[in-house]
């Protein structure tokens, strides 16, 4: 909204420094500053309405340590995420791009079904909360307004460099192309590194790109499912997910600067996606709200994000890396909530197996998810919750080298 009324003033009356929100950088400064702003002084406030209206975390005893402890301890902080969020993006981003749109969306959507789900466990007293058949629908259905958006919209387009080469074949000049239509992505460490989804279709023969989209859409659901359940799933001790989240999502919004960048991602060989640079806005306040609510979330903590904020936020870096085609990166930058993930897939399946077979079930860990195995093994919250951070942050170098390393 600021960035339209400053864009008038400027045009209008040349107000001094009105410019400066023209620039990226400038209203992504702003945004990361707000959302620290909101997620710290009112994140406060909401905590203490948490408290007052008595909405607290129901712990089962799983007998971890310190678990009974938690007991209590105010819950939907998620609400602190997404408010700290969309506040500074309202305000500063163009609202009129598709991609901020989108993420819009999809913080709203993610947001309500983890907000149903936790609403249900603490107000209707049931430990489950929403169905899991019902999430995964809601789930699903963001994935396909995603897949559609992304797919058919008219300003969701990239350009490729086209190369003049020299005789001995080096580059002589280099030229950018019309803005185009695809559903290329990267694929990491190949020097030829695109891979067009169309081609899973090309045997159908010709005329077979029209039909692509029954390929790219359904893909785009399971990545935004498995990324949204991943960090569910992380969310089970203190700082664990907003810690590991803030270093995926800040790792995002490089890759998403240099690929809005026609000179960087030109220099990169990288896809140039235009227009798409804008979503560093959205990005740089996000990073800001994971980082004010880790403030009250970080050990011991004195609220947690819930559903609210895990679901959300699973599903807005699942949209973000599919957006600037970076999806195939997902399980080397998420390989927390990759790990997370499989641990209970493989204990669950164990599990069934072994009951099966020899009618007794059996586990490959203490207790799954992956975080909880160590806390049965005895290691305190803070040293798991810091080695994993550790662990993300090399799996964020080890993405971000991807960029040369081909």
């Amino acid at each position: 909204m600021l960035y339209y009324l400053f864009e008038y003033l400027e045009k209008e009356y040349q107000l001094p420094g009105a410019g400066l929100f023209e620039f990226l950088t400038f209203r992504a400064s702003l945004a990361v500053l707000l959302s620290l702003f909101i997620a710290t002084v009112y994140g406060k406030k909401v905590i203490v309405f948490l408290q007052k209206k008595q909405i607290g975390e129901t712990v089962r005893d799983l007998g971890l340590q310190g678990q009974s402890q938690k007991a209590g301890t105010p819950t939907m902080g998620g609400l602190i995420i997404i408010m700290a969020t969309l506040i500074p993006v309202l305000l500063f981003a163009k609202l009129s791009n598709i991609y901020v749109i989108l993420l819009i969306i999809t913080t709203l959507w993610m947001g309500a079904i983890g907000f149903l789900d936790d609403y249900i466990k603490i107000f209707k007293k049931d430990k489950e909360g929403l169905k899991g058949r019902f999430k995964i629908l809601g789930q699903v259905v963001l994935g396909l307004i995603v897949g559609t958006t992304l797919y058919f919209h008219p300003g969701v387009t990239m350009k490729e460099s086209s190369h003049k080469m020299t005789s001995q074949g080096t580059v002589m000049e280099q030229q950018a192309s019309e803005e185009i239509k695809s559903i290329k992505t990267t694929v990491p460490f190949f020097k030829n590194n695109e891979l067009d989804y169309t081609s899973f279709i090309s045997w159908m023969g010709k005329g077979a790109e029209k039909y692509a989209w029954l390929v790219f859409i359904p893909i785009i659901i399971i990545i935004v499912t498995a990324v949204s359940n991943g960090a569910n799933l992380t969310d089970g001790i203190d700082g664990l997910a907003a810690g590991t989240s803030a270093i995926i999502v800040l790792t995002l919004m490089i890759f998403t600067w240099i690929s809005g960048n026609y000179i960087f991602s030109n220099y990169l060989d990288i896809m140039f996606i235009p227009r798409v640079g804008e979503l560093v806005v959205f990005l740089a306040a996000f990073v800001g709200a994971l980082v004010g609510f880790l403030w009250y979330n970080a050990y011991p903590a004195t609220v947690f994000m819930g559903d609210t904020g895990s679901l959300t936020i699973g599903g807005i870096i699942a949209v973000i890396a599919i957006i600037i085609r970076k999806e195939l990166l997902i399980p080397i930058l998420c390989g927390i909530f990759f790990a997370e993930s499989i641990s209970v897939m493989l204990q669950v399946g164990y599990f069934k197996y072994t009951k099966k077979k020899f009618g007794e079930g059996k586990r490959i860990f203490l207790m799954a998810p992956l975080h909880h195995h160590y806390q049965k093994k005895g290691y305190h919250e803070s040293k798991i919750v810091t080695r994993f951070w550790v662990v993300g942050i090399l799996l964020a170098v080890i993405t971000i080298v991807t960029l040369k390393v081909r």
